[in-house]
């Protein structure tokens, strides 16, 4: 198989904390570093959160103004992804930075459970977030935390409220949420393929100790990858990352024993129908 292989970075989240692993970059500075290095090793998007001073979650559309300019600066060409996910904030909140108009932005069509909270995604905020991201040229990126949230993608495409084909994001092993079940990921791919077409590009993330095993499956089965900080601060049980870019090194290896290269900048934006950025051309890309 030759098909390029986008990888994602998830920097920082908004759990692991440096006492979990000093590695977890906290501040935009330090965003902007794991980020570069990050994309040196082969991650094509960044996955962004932004926190305090004090490492909790924020929301604070500044600091992801921020970070997006340090990050086209060092990375020129890169896919900014920002997330809208519930922890760091409430309500339309979650979408106060996507007047920024970063590339894409993560989008969760429904509610789940997890492990100690209901991630609740009610129908009013996800179609709120969905128009926001049409105004804003902003392509989402689905995160699929169960089988209805595939057929939600479908039923808001169809509706036009998702620009292009949906970009679909397998996320198994939150507990109480999905386990890392191959025959369960094995039917994602399928419906996936049925509904958006079989060339429709999709990608996958495990959670703790279950990010290697979905990046191995993922990468195998022809779609793309994420790694990184916010899901796994681990190489093994007992090793922590030193970094982002150590996370990444290790998908770009799983990806050279099936075959496929790691995609560049231009290649993930070509793959996903995304704008070559002003001033760069695909003959620029790595």
């Amino acid at each position: 198989m030759t098909k390029p292989c986008i990888i994602c970075v998830a920097i920082t989240g908004s759990l692991p904390r440096k006492a979990n692993n000093p590695a977890v970059p906290i501040s935009v500075q330090e965003q902007i570093d794991s980020t570069h290095a990050a994309f040196e090793a082969g991650a094509s998007i960044v996955h962004a959160h932004v926190r305090n001073d004090d490492e909790t979650p924020s929301s604070d559309p500044e600091k992801f103004a921020a970070l997006k300019e340090g990050v086209e600066k060092h990375c020129p060409g890169m896919i900014v992804q920002f997330s809208t996910g519930g922890r760091s904030g409430a309500g339309k909140t979650r979408g106060g930075m996507l007047p920024l108009k970063p590339d894409m932005a993560s989008l969760s069509v429904g509610s789940n459970n997890f492990p100690a909270r209901v991630y609740e995604n009610p129908p009013e905020l996800v179609d709120w977030l969905a128009a926001e991201m049409l105004a804003h040229g902003v392509k989402p990126e689905i995160e699929a935390f169960d089988l209805s949230h595939i057929l939600k993608a479908k039923e808001m495409a169809d509706q036009g409220q998702l620009a292009g084909t949906p970009y679909i994001q397998f996320v198994m092993g939150v507990k109480n949420a999905m386990p890392a079940d191959k025959h369960v990921f094995d039917y994602y791919v399928q419906t996936v393929k049925r509904l958006f077409g079989p060339e429709a590009p999709w990608c996958a993330a495990g959670i703790g100790a279950r990010q290697i095993v979905l990046n191995e499956w993922a990468v195998a089965a022809g779609g793309h990858a994420r790694t990184g900080l916010e899901d796994n601060v681990r190489l093994g049980r007992d090793t922590l990352a030193p970094s982002n870019a150590a996370l990444v090194g290790r998908v770009a290896e799983i990806c050279g024993r099936h075959g496929r290269p790691v995609a560049s900048w231009a290649e993930a934006r070509r793959i996903l129908g995304l704008s070559m950025p002003k001033g760069l051309g695909a003959d620029q890309a790595a």
